[in-house]
């Protein structure tokens, strides 16, 4: 089971576990970061707003409270004597009418006084007088508080509904007139009945400036940024800390929902409002409390552990960072050079070369490493060189002596049958033989030196049998600084007189040409010889192993390992057929050395 195991990360890069593990070290922290602010979000929303709760119920009783004072001070103003007498009576004269209307007037603004420094609700009486006997009282509002008559023509919108709550007080919107402008304010109204004579309407008493007086709650209750609203159970906006927001419509959240006396929060996105409902006085007070200022705080230790994580990320960025410089830099170096590393190539110097460290020490080996083989590569590329250079040598030996034997023989028996002067000349003829053949010591020379070595050979055959086959030399100029091995053509000129032309007299032919083909030099050597050749043999002699060598072809067979030991295994000679009768041995020489600037056609002469 275990040996099967492969474990995942060996399939992905270094760099790639690296940024992996950071990757695993740094989340799970944002992650708990993010679930602990969640969390204390929540707690903090949850006490919080119970708070708000409470506060929000203690700040509606006091509200009613101040509503219930107004209420029991109208009831003081309706059960006072001045106000029961104050009935239009046709009996009654214009003096007695100017009294009561006096002393009413007198007793409105003494309760319309501010207490405690407060702000101060005015009273207002409004009575019916459809016979016009108070003619000398004013008709509209002048001053805050007051006694006002009216006639069916200019009675108040809200007098019916106020008699219609039959002595129940109310609060309305309604406009007043403050020296003359009309202002809205919020009003307690309460119709005013007769204790005595069948508890006839006498008028509505008002109470105006409520807003200014439930505000003073409103403006007790620090809430930052948040908004307060004492509204109906419409959600008619009747006071608030918000300008200009008194007889507004409260739009609030579709899912709110409260029972009898309940307080509770509802949440938002934004907002969290915290209502409470008076069933009795149709009353609610709504908190509208942004989130943002409630969670100011602890935003604030949010971004303290926010900075926090973002530093613990930087500290490990700034970590991977380290580490990959100081270790996996080097090693990525390291095995780019194994990749791209050729066996002897130069080895550059070694990086790093202060570490003692575990990477330093496999740096340096695997350095080390690579300029041990450079060095065993080239040692057995300079045996290789020698071991090629002692073929040749050996080759060339072999070759030597056997051409030195029959040339020597060949001037033994020319001197026997004619006499000095031809064997002076013959012996000249020997002489260049062996300077070219010699060649200073140089394994290659040049195809005019060779040209003019196979020539020496020829004339040298010519004068001993007195052979009368024609050669013909057709090789171009630009062509006789091309190198080839030294004694090439000579064997092979040599088989074509001993097995193609010896015996065909002056029919007998011989061409020796070159010519470019692509980027390689041929060099032909045609004899029209009668015999029949078999180049099949030839060619399986010319490609036997060296180490089973056959005695026959001998000659040939040198010439082909030559070449192909100086230029390589494309280059060496091909036996064919030629046309019309007889054989062509072609050389392939690689045309590659600078052409010199002669004759189109060197002369070798016959």
């Amino acid at each position: 089971m275990r040996a099967g195991f492969r474990n995942p990360m060996t399939s992905i890069k270094v760099r790639q576990q690296l940024i992996l593990l950071f990757l695993i070290l740094v989340i799970p922290t944002f992650l708990l970061q993010w679930y602990g602010n969640n969390r204390a979000e929540q707690i903090l929303k949850r006490h919080v707003t119970n708070a708000y709760v409470e506060l929000n119920k203690q700040n509606h009783t006091l509200i009613e409270r101040d509503i219930d004072t107004v209420n029991r001070i109208t009831t003081t103003i309706i059960q006072n004597p001045t106000t029961q007498q104050l009935i239009p009576r046709e009996s009654d004269t214009v003096i007695q009418r100017v009294r009561k209307y006096d002393k009413m007037d007198k007793l409105l603004a003494a309760y319309s006084t501010p207490l405690n420094g407060g702000e101060a609700v005015y009273y207002s009486l409004y009575i019916y007088d459809p016979n016009d006997y108070y003619f000398f009282a004013p008709k509209l509002q002048v001053t805050p508080s007051g006694v006002y008559f009216f006639n069916k023509a200019n009675k108040p919108a809200w007098f019916d509904a106020a008699v219609e709550k039959r002595g129940q007080g109310f609060m309305r919107i309604t406009e007043s007139n403050d020296m003359l402008l009309k202002r809205q304010t919020l009003a307690y109204v309460r119709a005013v009945y007769t204790t005595s004579e069948g508890h006839g309407v006498i008028g509505v008493l008002i109470a105006t400036k409520m807003e200014k007086k439930i505000g003073e709650s409103l403006q007790s209750v620090e809430l930052p940024g948040s908004e307060i609203y004492f509204t109906d159970t419409d959600n008619k906006v009747l006071a608030s800390n918000e300008t200009g927001m008194m007889g507004t419509t409260l739009s609030l959240p579709e899912n709110v929902y409260l029972g009898k006396g309940e307080a509770r929060p509802i949440m938002t996105g934004d907002y969290i409002y915290v209502m409470h409902e008076n069933e009795t006085s149709q009353h609610r007070l709504i908190y509208k409390i942004p989130v943002k200022s409630l969670l100011q705080q602890q935003n604030e230790l949010k971004r303290v552990i926010q900075f926090i994580s973002i530093g613990y990320a930087l500290f490990g960025c700034i970590l991977i960072v380290y580490f990959w410089r100081s270790l996996m830099r080097p090693l990525q170096k390291l095995a780019s050079f194994v990749r791209g590393y050729e066996p002897g190539r130069r080895v550059p110097e070694t990086p790093g070369g202060g570490r003692n460290d575990e990477v330093g020490v496999l740096i340096a080996a695997m350095y080390d490493m690579a300029r041990r083989l450079n060095v065993l590569i080239h040692n057995n590329y300079k045996m290789e060189i020698k071991q090629k250079e002692n073929q040749l040598q050996i080759l060339y030996q072999q070759i030597n002596p056997h051409l030195l034997y029959n040339t020597l023989e060949s001037i033994y028996w020319k001197s026997s049958l004619e006499g000095k002067s031809e064997s002076a000349e013959m012996i000249k003829e020997l002489s260049k033989l062996m300077k070219i053949s010699l060649s200073r010591g140089r394994e290659l020379i040049t195809l005019a030196e060779e040209l003019e070595h196979a020539a020496a050979y020829v004339h040298l055959q010519l004068k001993r049998y007195d052979y009368d086959f024609q050669v013909i030399w057709s090789v171009p100029a630009e062509m006789m600084h091309h190198l080839i091995p030294k004694v090439t053509l000579q064997p092979l000129i040599e088989n074509a007189i001993l097995h193609g032309v010896r015996h065909m007299g002056e029919d007998g032919e011989i061409v020796i040409s070159a010519a470019y083909e692509e980027d390689k030099l041929l060099i032909r050597v045609e004899d029209n010889g009668y015999k029949e050749v078999d180049y099949k043999s030839i060619e399986d002699l010319l490609n036997e192993e060296p180490s089973n060598p056959s005695p026959l072809g001998y000659g040939i067979r040198n010439i082909h390992q030559r070449l192909r030991l100086h230029f390589g295994n494309l280059y060496g000679i091909h036996y064919s057929k030629r046309g019309g009768g007889g054989t062509i041995v072609t050389i392939v020489l690689p045309a590659a050395i600078e052409m010199g600037e002669q004759s189109d056609v060197y002369d070798i002469g016959r």
